[in-house]
């Protein structure tokens, strides 16, 4: 009855008051009462069938608004509306907000309806604005729970608030737009996610895998990939100039090359196994994956920085952002599917050069010790000291003293240390944000790698490539370092640590498609199978906004942590 004991305090207030002109003092509409306080008692309150979900927001909304009717005006209902309609944009689901029922009935004169009816559609606008902002606002799905390391500081709004605000300006539209992410990246996005839904409908049949179409060959499948090449923007339609659509000419190659870029390929001209599985990707497959991209953008913070560094997983690159413009991009290996590179927030905070790498209890077990009893010159050769003990107190020993097939994961009382050189395994740089995960960026030996399509090859850190621009930007501000003198303190071949005169804002993240600087819409593969787990919440029923449920503040990127020493290997 928590409803009505507030609904007769006001009243009594008012008599005392003498007055009748604030919201509180109007009469309660009955039927809001008796909904709001169904929902206070635990009851799954439905209205027209459709089941409210804001519970709580819409029990403070309704409360502060004397449960008064609150989308009186059509004009405001029609503005809900369209909203709701165009959530599709953002790849959220109309469905999640009662479109079908309010889009029947939204602009009908409320005085058609009876008391109750009135009161279910208020109650089911004001749960649609409420879900609906909150999933712009945070998104639809709790990142923990596709990605169970995620640390970063989201942004926050009391929603009722935001709906009372959005109601006394009249601006329905215009409020649920702001709660977007700001960033230009998330409206390209949005903007090719558009223009892809014109290839939804088209008939798009698997092409056989197999075999492998070279320049030169004739393929019937020829006729059916320029075709598809040419809906996805990257040729033209059929030249005058093909005599047979089966050909593999130049023309076709040069838009099989620029598909493949697209796409995280091997851009050589092959139409192999992987080309034609990315051409055989049918278009709702394509929105889908942008719209687990968009929801992850929704869970950023507000900003992520004037001057920031956003690695993203699946693409296997690194950016340097700087007062809004790109200044640095470079190449990285992450971990591979089986020791994954986890997707977090925090700040980079010191560099060290010449490092020496501890290597971890779980890969000293797992990698080291196989390849010791293998190869006895193996510690020789790559310069890894053994200890028994940690801190102060370990003690050198000689790996030829230790009874090495008799270790195990329970008796392993040893510490493995590579010291610096050209065959550490961090290379001769690492950038440290202490953190609970003990991931950080490094140099590698195995620079080879990079030229790789996919580089998936670490034990979950990450290697740059040209390790040492990331190091000039980060030091640009600190006095006295410059190239040379980065240069000079390798060559040197000692540990030294450097701290930034300011953190500098890190963001791990693990997006399978983008817009890029040149308006290119980008794909990737779903390198550990996370958007699926994404897109699969994404189509589930919405069981509350998470911005509505979400109270106090996390730790912030880095918050508290004293510098420690890490762990994870390359």
């Amino acid at each position: 009855m928590h409803g009505i004991r507030r609904f007769s305090l006001a009243t009594t207030l008012c008599a005392l008051m003498g007055t009748l002109w604030h919201p509180v003092c109007l009469a309660a509409d009955e039927a809001i009462v008796a909904r709001i306080e169904a929902m206070e008692a635990g009851f799954p309150v439905q209205v027209l069938g459709s089941r409210l979900m804001a519970h709580q927001a819409l029990s403070a909304f309704y409360g502060a608004n004397g449960y008064q009717p609150a989308w009186k005006s059509a004009e405001l209902r029609r503005q809900l509306i369209d909203s709701v309609e165009q959530a599709s944009h953002d790849g959220l689901n109309p469905a999640d907000y009662h479109a079908d029922i309010l889009s029947g009935l939204a602009l009908r004169p409320m005085n058609d309806f009876s008391e109750d009816l009135r009161a279910d559609l208020d109650l089911l606008f004001s749960d649609a604005f409420l879900m609906l902002s909150s999933h712009m606002l945070v998104g639809k799905v709790n990142p923990q729970t596709v990605h169970a390391e995620w640390t970063a500081n989201r942004r926050q709004r009391q929603m009722e608030s935001v709906l009372k605000d959005a109601l006394q300006r009249s601006d329905i539209t215009g409020t649920l737009d702001s709660l977007r992410p700001a960033d230009p990246a998330y409206r390209k996005l949005m903007a090719a996610r558009q223009d892809l839904t014109r290839l939804l409908g088209q008939p798009w049949l698997p092409l056989a895998l197999r075999p492998t179409i070279r320049p030169g060959d004739r393929d019937e499948r020829l006729n059916e990939i320029r075709r598809r090449l040419s809906l996805l923007g990257e040729l033209a339609e059929l030249p005058a100039t093909v005599t047979d659509p089966r050909d593999y000419d130049a023309e076709l190659e040069s838009a099989v090359v620029r598909f493949q870029a697209r796409h995280g390929l091997e851009a050589d001209g092959l139409i192999g196994k992987d080309t034609l599985t990315a051409l055989n990707l049918i278009p709702v497959e394509r929105l889908r994956h942008i719209d687990a991209t968009l929801e992850r953008w929704r869970w950023l913070p507000e900003s992520l920085g004037d001057t920031y560094v956003l690695v993203n997983i699946a693409g296997f690159e690194l950016k340097m952002v700087e007062n809004g413009e790109e200044v640095l991009r470079k190449r990285v290996i992450v971990g591979q599917p089986f020791r994954q590179t986890p997707v977090f927030s925090d700040r980079i905070r010191y560099l060290v050069f010449n490092p020496t790498w501890t290597v971890p209890r779980t890969l000293m077990i797992q990698d080291q010790l196989p390849r010791i009893l293998r190869d006895p010159d193996y510690l020789s050769r790559l310069n890894i000291s053994v200890y028994r003990g940690w801190g102060t107190d370990r003690e050198r020993v000689d790996p030829l003293e230790v009874n090495w097939p008799s270790l195990n994961r329970n008796n392993f009382p040893y510490q493995l240390v590579q010291e610096p050189g050209p065959q550490n395994a961090l290379g001769q740089i690492k950038f440290m944000f202490p953190n609970q995960y003990d991931v950080y960026l490094h140099d590698t030996p195995g620079r080879g790698l990079f030229s790789r399509a996919e580089r998936s090859f670490s034990s979950g850190c990450i290697r740059v490539e040209q390790p040492f621009d990331l190091a000039e930007r980060l030091l640009a501000s600190a006095p006295d370092w410059s190239r040379e003198k980065i240069d000079r303190v390798v060559s040197e071949a000692q540990p030294q640590t450097v701290v930034l005169p300011e953190p500098v804002p890190v963001h791990i993240q693990y997006w399978t498609s983008w817009v890029d600087n040149e308006g290119r819409l980008q794909f990737r593969n779903d390198l550990y199978n996370r958007d699926a787990r994404l897109i699969d919440q994404l189509r589930g029923t919405a069981e509350g906004g998470y911005a509505l449920q979400y109270s106090g503040s996390r730790l912030g990127p880095g918050t508290g942590q004293a510098l420690k020493q890490d762990t994870r290997i390359s």
